[in-house]
């Protein structure tokens, strides 16, 4: 059997397997190397240090918890040294495993960072400031959508204070002498838009989990408002129904498919007002108008006309912008139909999912 004088020079200079620790001569040794102790065996065999084995020529390396016995077996010495055969090491304790590295790592670390870059990119918050171009597009479908349905029946898809009152008006009825229990189509209508809009306002609210003002909920918030609208295209479509009433006694939206219609339009312009107001700007809901007018009027600012004034100038511009939104409505209707002209609102709204993607990131909040 060697001794461990032998022994150690080629250990040092050929550590073969990676859990082996750098071991030093006996003599004049530090009594820890790198967080490693080392114990020295005694004359009679045994080790000195705080953890022994028994037997002669047995090595113990301890690190904190974990330990590695280097067991010599009983064998020949090839060319003066142990073969790499004659050495076993037993793991014990919290010791890690090395790690080993495949070809299949290095082949997926740039895919890996590309969806780190790509998560990143679209968990940025989004200046709201600089978001004018697609909440002047939300403000343009608010005037589009209710333009198709405020022609056939009279009911609005977004304005649900006209709703509400309509409603109002339909249990007023009740008190009337002699008393009117009759609810027409329009009425029927009406609660179907408020609900609806209840409903898509309530999707709305998922966005408060993903971040209401990042590119991610911002584009796929957007994209559901597609969907509604195309649900919406296909259902007034398969209706057969007219596009255009005749006077508010006489709507030409009577069948269950033209509620589906009504619905869908609802929830989209539900979900599109918690979106804009989320954003938090000038354009506020994007939905109504009263609460617009009310504070362009009381702008502090507003007869300066020498210079841009961004409180003025963006409420001045949603306004602007509902109002051409329902004359391009009305004209695609009366050309189309209903279903043309919510079909050409699809395009729209889809053109608006991808332009969230192009808004830039808030700065101030990135650093």
């Amino acid at each position: 059997m060697p001794s461990l004088n032998n022994t150690w020079p080629w250990l040092r200079n050929r550590r073969t397997d990676p859990l082996a620790a750098p071991l030093l001569p006996s003599e004049g040794r530090p009594s820890s190397y790198l967080g490693l102790t080392v114990p020295t065996a005694g004359e009679d065999g045994t080790d000195t240090g705080d953890l022994a084995h028994e037997g002669e020529g047995d090595l113990t390396v301890v690190q904190r918890a974990s330990i590695v016995s280097l067991a010599p077996h009983t064998g020949q010495l090839h060319n003066g040294h142990p073969s790499h055969s004659e050495f076993s090491v037993q793991r014990k304790g919290l010791l890690p495993a090395p790690v080993l590295q495949s070809d299949s790592a290095g082949f997926n670390a740039p895919w890996s960072a590309h969806m780190k870059h790509t998560k990143r990119f679209l968990m940025q918050e989004l200046d709201g400031s600089r978001a004018s171009a697609p909440l002047t597009a939300y403000c343009f479908m608010t005037g589009f959508v209710d333009v198709i349905t405020y022609s056939a029946i009279y009911v609005w898809c977004a304005f649900q204070t006209g709703n509400s009152l309509q409603l109002a008006l339909a249990l007023a009825r009740l008190f009337n002498d002699p008393r009117n229990f009759l609810f027409t189509i329009t009425d029927r209508h009406a609660l179907c838009s408020v609900l609806s809009f209840f409903l898509g306002a309530f999707v709305g609210r998922l966005g408060d989990k993903l971040g209401c003002k990042t590119r991610l909920w911002m584009s796929l918030g957007t994209f559901i408002q597609t969907l509604f609208t195309m649900a919406a295209a296909l259902a007034i479509w398969m209706s057969g129904q007219p596009s255009i009433a005749d006077g508010r006694a006489n709507p030409v939206w009577t069948n269950a498919l033209t509620f589906v219609c009504v619905g869908f339009l609802s929830a989209s312009m539900g979900l599109q007002g918690i979106m804009g107001k989320r954003m938090n700007t000038h354009f506020t809901t994007t939905v109504v108008l009263t609460t617009t007018y009310c504070e362009l009027m009381t702008e502090p600012q507003l007869f300066h006309f020498y210079r841009l004034v961004i409180s003025r100038d963006h409420k001045i511009v949603a306004i602007v912008s509902l109002f051409l939104g329902a004359l391009s409505g009305r004209s695609i209707v009366d050309k189309f139909g209903s279903a043309g002209a919510l079909g050409v609102g699809t395009g729209i709204r889809l053109i608006i999912t991808l332009w969230w993607i192009f808004v830039p990131a808030d700065k101030a909040l990135e650093n």
